[in-house]
């Protein structure tokens, strides 16, 4: 159950009891002794909270207390009217207000529905008294019936087999807005409104017929001056004394204010308050209704649409700007869509879907996507400035058998995931094999954590070795994942996953706890010589606000000297002067740790951000490593290559080249002034008993203990 904590007094629910005890105890024109109304406000308003706190939701307390209102002659429309607007605003934390107020309403109505059945009722047994006691006592009671005629609240009617008004009282007359003339020279037959059920004339033909005795149902009606009302209608046969159909008696009740209400509760819980548009749960009814009995070779399309940077928009110009634009789409959208029969939803934020009933193929699932690009094409003008956006489109057209609701909104996703990927501004188009790809993604990602809590990802290192004499002065660690299915995966096959998905910040912390731990422990055996521990950085990661206590903390558990840590952040993921995380790495590099630019040279970076990134050293890419290959005097590789140790060296950072795989290799590096090399020439990635292996061998053999046996050189 949503609410305060036991012991403390929820401010809304008190002000909303206050605010009930005085609509109630302003009358209305009712007047209710003061020992009913006290005990009817304090019952009411505890039937309300409780409909308004419990959970799961249940609308009987408030259909009861609505009930119990009428019950005490608060029969005014102008109650109900006040109570759902205070209902409205006492909002419940799940968005149950508009079912909470239609709740309410719902017990209102019934409640005077009810009351009136009654007073119909008696009105009835009076005709039929009146009829049988005609001989006994005729003018006493057709004195009777003709006041409780004329003074009845409800519209009554009297009308002949054939459907002619005979006469009709005057809350009859002023329901229609017509006199007794106008009416009399109206059919009952002729009164039919567009809206009115089949069944209703149906059940009209059978009591006139004397197959029935009486129906009701509510029915719409048009007024003398066009206007349309809502009526509750009571039909009844009035037999002779031998039992023969004579007359009909129509009784009317006003329901055009509870309709109202009615349809505007509907319409409020089917549409997007900001929009007008059909809401995520409309859409979602509408979808399943789709697929719950298809013709077999029915066909649906589903266009997923997103805008283009809308969150700029918003962050920049302020949210009522985004609001307006997005009401804006939300026009141009229906208006292009709605006329070819396609339903739009708004489904949350920025994201809208269009639903194609009895498609007819890919072609015309392309054809809505292009509707929707050339809708939003022109620029929007909000406040008087224009505003140009774009928006990606995914296109899902297929059989209604060959899929769910579910699957095809997931379909729907990734697909306009694609498009976002592939250029943002246009549409795709569903491909069943990308979109398995995707889905093993999606499943990859969601089984990260469980790996993570079953120990499945284990670290390798490769070595970083100097140039001038090949001694190894740092390792690299580098993630893997022993899947129990797939076998063991590299970093390539599951890092983008993890970081499109936020896992990258606890695995990237699981990674960072592992490598520091095994440094220190080189650290304590071999000292100065233990090779420093490089890790990569995620952006993600150099943006979450714990970075710097994770960091701080496990340094602290494994007792390593912040001097042995190095991070390496790609360069398409290096930050810019006014980028946030630059403090949390300034603040690591005041700790003691250093950080390196990865893949130096894949990226378009601003070269000047290595001014004013605290950085020690970068590493060039692999792949101009690779052009060193190249056969010529001076291959294009060389130029690259040398221009970039030069401009390393002259802001005083030290630089590794990164796949180095032949001598041939180290020595052009080592005469192009680069400090320091990676790559199979050096060193494949390892376990760490490898590497301690090598670490032993650099000190000159196999160390041993005091009591002169080998130390062991797994770890």
């Amino acid at each position: 159950m949503n609410g305060p904590p036991a012991g403390r007094v929820d401010p809304a629910a008190v002000r909303f009891r206050d605010s009930w005890s005085r609509l109630l105890r302003d009358g209305h024109g009712t007047v209710v002794s003061p020992a009913i109304l006290g005990p009817l406000v304090y019952r009411t308003a505890e039937l309300l909270a409780r409909a308004h706190g419990e959970d799961p939701f249940d609308p009987a307390p408030a259909e009861q207390a609505g009930a119990l209102l009428v019950d005490a002659q608060f029969t005014d429309p102008a109650v109900l009217a006040r109570a759902v607007a205070l209902l409205q605003q006492w909002p419940p934390a799940d968005d149950r207000g508009p079912a909470l107020a239609g709740a309410f309403a719902a017990g209102w109505s019934a409640a005077l529905r009810d009351r009136t059945l009654r007073e119909q009722e008696a009105i009835r047994r009076a005709v039929d008294l009146a009829r049988r006691g005609a001989e006994r006592a005729l003018y006493a009671s057709e004195a009777r019936f003709r006041a409780m005629f004329e003074r009845a609240a409800v519209g009554i009617g009297f009308a002949d087999l054939e459907g002619n008004v005979l006469t009709v009282n005057s809350a009859l007359q002023e329901m229609f807005g017509a006199t007794v003339e106008e009416l009399r020279h109206l059919n009952i037959a002729t009164m039919v409104h567009p809206q009115d059920a089949p069944r209703v004339w149906e059940m009209y033909h059978e009591l006139i017929a004397g197959k029935r005795e009486q129906f009701q149902c509510d029915k719409p009606y048009y007024r003398q001056d066009g206007e349309i009302i809502w009526t509750h209608l009571t039909v009844s046969l009035i037999r002779d004394e031998e039992g023969t159909p004579r007359y009909q008696v129509v009784m009317l009740e006003d329901i055009t204010d509870q309709h109202r209400l009615q349809e505007r509760l509907r319409y409020q819980a089917t549409h997007d308050p900001l929009t007008g548009l059909w809401n995520r749960t409309a859409f979602f009814e509408r979808l399943e209704a789709l697929f719950a009995d298809p013709e077999p070779e029915a066909r649906f399309g589903l266009c997923s649409v997103d805008l283009d940077g809308f969150k700029n928009i918003n962050d920049s110009l302020g949210h009522a700007t985004g609001d307006q634009l997005l009401s804006s789409v939300a026009d141009r959208l229906h208006a292009s869509l709605a006329p070819l029969g396609h339903m739009v939803a708004r489904l949350g934020g920025d994201e809208f879907i269009v639903l194609l009933e009895n498609c007819r193929g890919q072609q015309e699932g392309i054809a809505a996507a292009q509707t929707v690009l050339a809708a939003l094409a022109p620029p929007f003008l909000i406040n008087g400035q224009q505003l140009a956006v774009r928006a990606s489109v995914g296109v899902v057209e297929q059989p209604i058998s060959a899929t769910t609701p579910g699957a095809a909104m997931r379909s729907a996703d990734l697909t306009l995931y694609r498009a976002k990927n592939e250029g943002r501004g246009r549409w795709t188009l569903f491909d069943s094999r990308r979109n398995a790809v995707a889905v093993s993604q999606y499943a990859m990602s969601m089984r990260i954590p469980m790996a993570l809590d079953r120990g499945e990802f284990f670290l390798e290192y490769q070595p970083l070795c100097t140039l001038d004499d090949g001694a190894m002065v740092a390792v690299e660690a580098l993630v893997r994942w022993r899947h129990p299915e797939l076998g063991v995966l590299g970093p390539e096959e599951f890092i983008a996953t993890a970081e499109d998905s936020g896992l990258i910040i606890p695995l990237g912390r699981w990674v960072l706890g592992k490598a520091c731990h095994q440094a220190a422990r080189w650290s304590a055996r071999f000292g100065a010589a233990a090779p420093r521990m490089n890790v990569n950085l995620a952006v993600r990661q150099a943006r979450n606000a714990e970075l710097i206590a994770d960091i701080d903390r496990i340094l602290e558990e494994c007792d390593l000297d912040p001097g042995k840590l190095q991070l390496e952040i790609t360069e398409s993921a290096m930050l810019g002067p006014r980028d946030p995380a630059l403090q949390a790495l300034r603040e690591l590099v005041g700790m003691g740790v250093s950080l390196t630019v990865d893949d130096f040279g894949t990226g378009w970076s601003n070269l000047a951000y290595l001014r004013t990134l605290p950085v020690a050293g970068l590493k060039i890419a692999g792949a101009f490593v690779s052009d060193l290959h190249s056969t010529g005097e001076d291959p294009l590789g060389w130029r690259i290559i040398g221009g970039m140790v030069s401009l390393a060296h002259q802001l005083g950072l030290t630089v590794t080249a990164e796949g180095v795989e032949t001598a041939a290799d180290a020595d052009r590096l080592r005469s192009m002034g680069c400090d320091c090399a990676q790559g199979w020439h050096y060193g494949r990635p390892a376990r760490p008993g490898e590497i301690t292996r090598r670490i032993v061998e650099a000190a000159g053999g196999t160390r041993r203990g005091p009591d002169g046996t080998s130390h062991d050189t797994q770890q």
